[in-house]
């Protein structure tokens, strides 16, 4: 489902060619569940953005159902991210003036779904991750994990067939750092949607039936 051939991304600093990846190769099936470590300043991060069309590579080629991400306009590859991939970050991401329909409903305004239908699909994703009390919260009258529940509905409004985490448990305590997962890993198995997971975390890691290992850019084992 996604290939990535020869993929480099190329940062200059001082004059020098600071290499975030070195020369990737990876496929990754269609439904499969990823777990990428390694650490800090490894590559993890930029390796998710470059498959989610958040940045492209200086070099190389990524493939995705075999379109080709680094071929695409700006306008496509926009067009890819609100169709195809869910984004989690570690610091959730959300507008703190909307409520969580609202901040779940987001990628649906821009994929021109009416206004009450995509705060409908809103609210029943909310209300399947156990928010149905806090459908018109605002974000800082939420806790961390519910804010990253918030964040979960969001990646998964538009039906992706690709889920990139960033770090999602970071910002987390022990208990819903362990209910993400729990989530992440059933919306693999039982949605079959391909997740990326980046984490730091060894435990974290080990939901995962794969796991890369990243350092200076490259991918290690």
């Amino acid at each position: 489902m996604i290939s990535l051939q020869n993929v480099s991304k190329i940062y200059k600093m001082g004059g020098e060619n600071i290499f975030a990846l070195d020369g990737i190769n990876l496929n990754i099936s269609r439904g499969e569940f990823l777990a990428i470590t390694g650490p800090s300043g490894s590559g993890k991060s930029t390796l998710l953005h470059v498959i989610g069309g958040l940045d492209r590579p200086n070099q190389g080629d990524i493939f995705v159902d075999q379109l080709c991400l680094t071929s695409l306009s700006d306008q496509a590859i926009s067009t890819y991210r609100n169709q195809k991939v869910g984004f989690i970050f570690q610091m959730f991401n959300l507008d703190s003036s909307q409520t969580a329909v609202e901040n779940v409903a987001l990628p649906l305004l821009f994929a021109n779904v009416a206004k009450g239908k995509r705060n409908r699909i809103a609210a029943d994703l909310l209300i399947w991750l156990g928010l149905g009390d806090r459908l018109e919260h605002k974000g800082s009258e939420l806790s961390g994990g519910q804010r990253q529940r918030v964040a979960i509905a969001r990646a998964l409004v538009t039906r992706p067939e690709i889920i990139l985490a960033d770090e999602p448990t970071g910002n987390l305590d022990s208990q819903a750092s362990q209910q993400i997962l729990e989530i992440l890993s059933y919306i693999n198995q039982h949605l079959g949607v391909t997740v990326l997971l980046v984490t730091h975390d060894s435990e974290a890691a080990g939901i995962a039936p794969r796991v890369l290992r990243m350092q200076d850019g490259r991918v290690i084992n």
